[in-house]
């Protein structure tokens, strides 16, 4: 009987000592993958933003812009909270999705691939979110090119900050520039009257442009923006441009009417996700004849079908007629000559054939000769005009 006792007692006492192992274990267990998804949240809820434009410093471009998720973490992404923001590491505020969302926004109008919307953070930072609609891409595609052209830094690109990834929902945030964008400033917007804009800023806007395409086409022969057109050249307070969207083309099919798309596209692109380097340079020429004539390239296409290169074509085609120019530059006498250059420029780019279109960095090369030829005749003109003025004052002083 005593022995039969002992036999029970050491039995229970071992399942008692088991039991306790175990709830240890699972306790322990809990409270580590507690710990780990406190850190995961903390470090997928924030979002690295500079306030300001985004100027950058072309030396950084492989330095300055490391992201947080690269393509060795693609898998961890895809397993990610859905209420995450994406983001890079090279700045220094930080803020929540959550906080973006509340954040009183403002419609900024619907572009090529959705809408945009200025976002007023409670920190004070501003930024520019674009909500992405139709896309095709995977979710592994989307994150891989996000990642992509997250490194890609330039002082003539729009900074891309942050992204949030979801089956119905795509956000990207950009830098928020102030003045909004070229055809804002050449076309007006909502009622709201254009902007006066001179030979000189105009031509500053089209080199600036001009090498931040560049700059995207120099990353490898297949590198294209896809989506070139005024409303993607966005401006700093100064006039400097910004080049935006850059790169969305090879994820989302374009959600704007089709002429609105078409009236930048060259003739020989079928599916805008499928453009090449020289189609890129086709879209560029088009937006220089809009900043020269002021024509709004989509909207010419409702004119009896005649689209803006065919328009030019057909009001210079016996000699150059100041007509083509936009009634601002007129004014501009002394850069009669440079704005001809720029105009030739972008019919060259605007060639039906692509093999005949020059490439952005002989682009670049043409509209920097032309601005510094506009600079000397403008100092020469002013000059010119000065002494002009001293004469008047001598011969009034003398009678």
């Amino acid at each position: 009987m005593k022995n039969i006792f002992l036999l029970h007692f050491t039995v229970c006492l071992s399942g008692g000592a088991i039991a306790g192992m175990v709830i240890g274990c699972v306790f322990g267990l809990l409270l580590i993958l507690v710990l780990l998804v406190s850190l995961c949240r903390k470090s997928a809820q924030s979002v690295d933003v500079e306030s300001g434009t985004g100027d950058g410093d072309v030396s950084n471009a492989d330095s300055g812009s490391a992201w947080i998720s690269t393509s060795a973490i693609l898998d961890d992404l895809l397993r990610a909270s859905e209420k995450s923001l994406v983001f890079g590491e090279n700045v220094s505020r930080k803020f929540s999705l959550d906080d973006l969302l509340k954040g009183p926004a403002v419609d900024l109008g619907k572009g090529t691939f959705g809408k945009s919307y200025k976002v007023a953070l409670e920190m004070g930072v501003t930024v520019a979110v674009k909500s992405l609609k139709d896309v095709t891409a995977s979710e592994r595609e989307f994150k891989e090119k996000i990642v992509e052209l997250g490194k890609l830094f330039h002082e003539k690109l729009v900074p891309l900050r942050s992204y949030y990834y979801k089956r119905d929902k795509n956000l990207i945030v950009y830098d928020y520039m102030p003045m909004g964008s070229l055809s804002t400033l050449l076309h007006g917007r909502n009622g709201t009257a254009r902007t006066p804009l001179n030979w000189e800023t105009r031509s500053t806007i089209a080199l600036g442009a001009a090498q931040g395409i560049a700059y995207l086409h120099s990353q490898s022969p297949t590198f294209c923006h896809g989506n070139i057109r005024s409303s993607n050249i966005l401006l700093t307070e100064c006039y400097e441009s910004r080049v935006s969207d850059f790169g969305l083309a090879y994820l989302a099919l374009p959600s704007a009417a089709p002429n609105r798309v078409s009236g930048y596209r060259a003739p020989e692109v079928t599916d805008t996700r499928r453009v090449s380097q020289k189609a890129d340079v086709y879209s560029f020429g088009i937006m220089l004849l809009e900043l020269i004539t002021g024509k709004d390239p989509t909207r010419s296409l409702l004119n009896e079908g005649v689209d803006l290169p065919r328009w030019v074509q057909s009001i210079i085609q016996d000699e150059w007629n100041t007509q083509v120019f936009d009634m601002e530059l007129l004014l501009c006498l002394h850069a009669e000559d440079e704005m001809v250059k720029l105009l030739r420029l972008a019919l060259k780019c605007t060639d039906q054939y692509p093999d005949k279109r020059p490439s952005m960095d002989v682009v670049v090369c043409l509209i920097e000769k032309i601005c510094h030829t506009s600079l000397v005749k403008r100092r020469e003109y002013l000059f010119k005009m000065e002494r002009i003025d001293e004469n008047i004052e001598l011969k009034r002083g003398t009678l």
